[in-house]
């Protein structure tokens, strides 16, 4: 199979639509040997900005001398934008290669996304690549969000509004509270939320993991 063998395949995936919920994008990765869990991590979500501040996030680290991953979507020319490292696009030839393979081990899985194939795609890239750290971010929400199986050395929400309603609620709380599901325990959060109702939220969720905020 080649590269535009592959790109019909992956498109061919969103037939599958939007499916929150990370039990297809485990059992995928369980498939895989957890590449997700061979790197450092920094997480990303929020309702506008998280594309650019995981942008920002991945050229200093690169400029620092650390080989930094970048996952990030949608891609805006071509799909190899979605995956990167230190600013240069996956190859061609490792999209296909990492296709057929990731497509071997989905062989016993129903209706994988094009997401979650993307992003556990980008996950074996990362591993194999040997990279200090990679910037994740969210494709929707965050709490069952397909990227959030990793577990961050920080997360990152950069603000709140109302946005995809139809998936995440219809009022900014039930939406902080998806993207809130970035949080882990012990972990850190950074955000620039301003809203006090959502920020109270978040310092409730990071005291109940022993987070820190």
């Amino acid at each position: 199979m080649g590269y535009q063998a592959s790109l019909t395949y992956l498109y061919g995936l969103q037939k599958y639509g939007i499916k929150f919920g990370l039990s297809t994008i485990s059992k995928l990765l369980t498939a895989m040997g957890n590449p997700h869990q061979k790197f450092p991590c920094i997480h990303i979500a929020g309702t506008n900005g998280k594309g650019s501040t995981a942008a920002f996030i991945a050229s200093i680290l690169s400029e620092a001398g650390y080989k930094t991953g970048l996952y990030t979507s949608p891609h805006l020319t071509s799909f190899t934008e979605r995956i990167r490292i230190d600013g240069a696009d996956i190859s061609r030839t490792s999209v296909t290669r990492l296709t057929g393979t990731i497509r071997e081990c989905a062989v016993s899985l129903e209706s994988i996304t094009f997401f979650e194939f993307v992003t556990a795609m980008a996950f074996s890239y990362f591993a194999e690549q040997k990279v200090d750290c990679a910037v994740i971010e969210a494709g929707m929400g965050g709490r069952l969000d397909a990227t959030n199986v990793i577990t961050p050395i920080v997360s990152i929400i950069t603000n709140i509004s109302r946005e995809h309603e139809m998936f995440l609620g219809n009022t900014v709380l039930k939406i902080a509270h998806e993207k809130a599901g970035i949080i882990k325990p012990n972990g850190v959060l950074l955000t620039a939320v301003r809203q006090p109702n959502v920020l109270s939220l978040f310092a409730r969720e990071c005291r109940s993991l022993r987070a820190v905020m």
